[in-house]
Parts: C-alpha cells; structure tokens; sequence
C-alpha cells in the first residue's frame, strides 16, 4: 500500500492509548478521515508535535481501502493555532469551525476551496482579527460551498424577491426568507432586518471582500449570530456543542 501525503487541519484527537492517538484530519486533497497516529502521545516521535487541535500540518499516511483508520506515518507542523492575547472568544471560534469541518463534511469527500476558507479563517484569528465576523464569514461561505446557503434575496418557496419594508420572515427549516403569502402557516421563522440580510449576503460571497471593511454595530451581529444559530440546528437535527460559547465573541 503506497503512501499518501495531504496538507490537513487537525479537528479532532482523542487518545487511543498511553502513547496513541485517534485523529480526525480536514485535508485539502481527500476531505475528512480519521486515522491513528501510533505514538502521537509522545513528546519525541514522527510527528513533531504537530497534531494538535486546529494545528496545519503536512502528513503522510497509508490510506486504507476498508472502514478501518488510515495510519498516520508522519507530520511536519506548518502553523499552530495561537490566538494572541487572553481573550477566549478567537479560541471558541476555532473550535466552533473544528466542530462544523466535522460535522458538515464526509469522509473522503473533498472541498478545496472550504479547506482554504478554513486555513484562511484560522490564520486571520491568531493574528487577532475580530472572531464575530470571521465565524460569520465561514459559516455562511462554508454553506454555500456544501450546496445548504439560505436564499437571502428570492423567496424559497416561489422563487420572487421578497419586499424589504419592515423586518422579512426567515424560514430556518425552509432555507431561507419568505414572501409575505408564503410566510403564514410557517413554523421556525426569524423575523431579521433587510440590514442583515444585506450583511449576510456579503458574508456569503466568497469573492467579494467588501465585508472587511463593513461598520457593524452589536445589534446586526447579534442577530446574524441568533439566525445562523438556529440555522445551523435546523440543518444539523441538534444544536452544535460549542454555540453554548459564542456569545463570548
């Protein structure tokens, strides 16, 4: 069986033994899958101390054709994630994102382009970057890249533009807003403002970076963040463990 290398995120370790650990590896070339690294656990071994969480690293690994893990052969680190300062909130971020590479992705499935929106995204948060924005930004660019992006503009059930006087219906379980005709009867609907589907938009549109630059005062954020909480809770059938933590940022 030849070897395999990748560029990965770690997203998850557990330990496997006193010297061994079980990973679960975002990569750029295969997507997600786990594997065991025999003697992750030591301070001296083949990888260098590369595997921990959210840490990028370069791999090399035997690629197993079963259900069985691949087995990881060795890891040089390439960045760690060490967000500046003491403040929790670009830490929470990050394993906000390990959480939804996880839980979002298949194994063997690859997304390039959402591997780098990650790598990208994590890079901007050790260099202290503000973590509200970022996670938003992923968030709605990693939805559109797995084919689940709310419709921001066309109501979802008819297809036309839905009116922006006053708040609009946002329908969690239907995947986005409503026209006033199709929002009776509806359940699971936010009422958000057009200033925040606006905002949303920019987030969403990965090749446009105006939301860099965007002034966004707590109200806008807190309502993108209580939307895309329930969005994702929706799409996911459970709230994400670490949306408990995001009001830290």
């Amino acid at each position: 069986m030849p070897a395999e290398k990748a560029t990965a995120i770690v997203v998850r370790t557990v330990d496997f033994s006193e010297t061994s650990l079980v990973l679960t590896l975002f990569t750029r070339e295969l997507g997600k899958l786990g594997a065991l690294a025999k003697g992750g656990r030591r301070l001296k071994g083949p990888f260098d101390s590369a595997l921990d969480l959210l840490a990028l690293c370069r791999i090399v690994f035997l690629h197993k054709s079963s259900e069985s893990l691949d087995l990881l052969t060795e890891a040089k680190l390439l960045r760690r994630f060490r967000p500046p300062g003491h403040n929790l909130g670009p830490l929470y971020a990050g394993y906000y994102m390990a959480e939804l590479l996880r839980e979002l992705t298949d194994e063997d499935d690859p997304h390039p382009e959402l591997f780098d929106l990650a790598d990208g995204t994590l890079a901007s948060l050790s260099e202290g970057e503000p973590p509200a924005r970022l996670v938003a930004r992923f968030e709605l660019g990693a939805l559109r890249l797995l084919g689940h992006a709310p419709s921001l503009v066309e109501c979802v059930e008819c297809g036309k533009p839905v009116p922006r006087g006053g708040r609009v219906a946002f329908g969690l379980s239907d995947g986005g807003v409503l026209c006033p005709k199709h929002r009776a009867g509806k359940r699971h609907v936010a009422a958000v403002t057009p200033g925040t589907l606006e905002t949303m938009k920019q987030f969403a549109d990965l090749g446009n970076h105006a939301w860099r630059h965007l002034t966004l005062d707590a109200r806008t954020l807190g309502e993108i963040r209580g939307v895309l909480n329930q969005y994702f809770a929706h799409l996911m059938g459970k709230r994400p463990r670490m949306h408990a933590y995001l009001g830290d940022l």
